[in-house]
């Protein structure tokens, strides 16, 4: 079975949590791709939902898959929000972020009664960090802020390379907020919440990738089956 394949399996065990009416949050990424297009065919069936895109991305697929689409300006709240992530932990701790929109991801996750994460087996980790850590930055005094992100790095016990991103034409990597992003290669956080905590004090940082008491479950799709894993605490606050 591909990796493809494995990924439709998770998007299509989440769209089983769906329920006629439901405010939808719509992840980005190319396992969230599939559960858009599941939910598409699902909404051409008499499915009424509702959706809030994370991306542009997504906005774009959502509509060519006939899902109608709102913004959290119209609406009060989200009832489930569903997205991948780069790595997930046991505590249902993520990184996300590796598709580059982790601001927009937290927002509409933060805004969610619940967050289900799909992915693929390979996706779970024992310690997060071995997927460079996004952090989304102002341009403005990136140096200055760099400077403080690698204080925080050696305030809580962790320490690597940073390095802007590129877009594939080589240029900075732009957000859909206009911001860039650095992506850190620490190989191991052994305190992901208090790395969040510390991260989301610097000014010139906009949003990290380190999404905390977020997720309300993981489904994980593997060669043997599908695994449905649920955060063992109550939704917390995120960092």
């Amino acid at each position: 079975m591909t990796m493809d394949q494995l990924k439709r399996q998770a998007a299509a065990r989440a769209l089983e949590e769906v329920r006629d009416g439901m405010q939808l949050g719509l992840g980005t990424g190319s396992t969230a791709k599939h559960f858009v297009e599941l939910l598409g065919e699902r909404v051409a069936a008499g499915l009424k939902v509702i959706g809030v895109p994370t991306s542009e991305a997504t906005r774009a697929d959502a509509e060519r898959c006939g899902v109608k689409l709102t913004t959290l300006d119209e609406i009060d709240h989200l009832d489930l929000t569903i997205d991948g992530a780069d790595e997930i932990d046991p505590e249902l701790n993520l990184i996300k972020g590796g598709g580059g929109a982790l601001l927009r991801e937290k927002i509409v996750a933060a805004a969610s009664d619940r967050m289900i994460v799909i992915a693929d087996d390979s996706k779970w980790v024992p310690t997060l960090g071995k997927f460079p850590l996004p952090v989304e930055v102002i341009p403005f005094g990136l140096g200055a802020t760099r400077r403080a992100i690698e204080k925080a790095f050696a305030e809580c016990g962790v320490s690597g390379q940073m390095a802007v991103r590129k877009a594939k034409d080589g240029h900075v990597f732009v957000t859909d907020g206009g911001h860039w992003i650095v992506d850190a290669q620490l190989g191991r956080i052994t305190d992901p919440p208090g790395l969040a905590k510390a991260l989301s004090a610097i000014p010139g940082v906009v949003e990290h990738g380190l999404f905390i008491g977020l997720a309300s479950s993981a489904v994980l799709a593997s060669g043997g089956g599908i695994r449905v894993i649920e955060r063992r605490k109550p939704k917390g606050d995120q960092e």
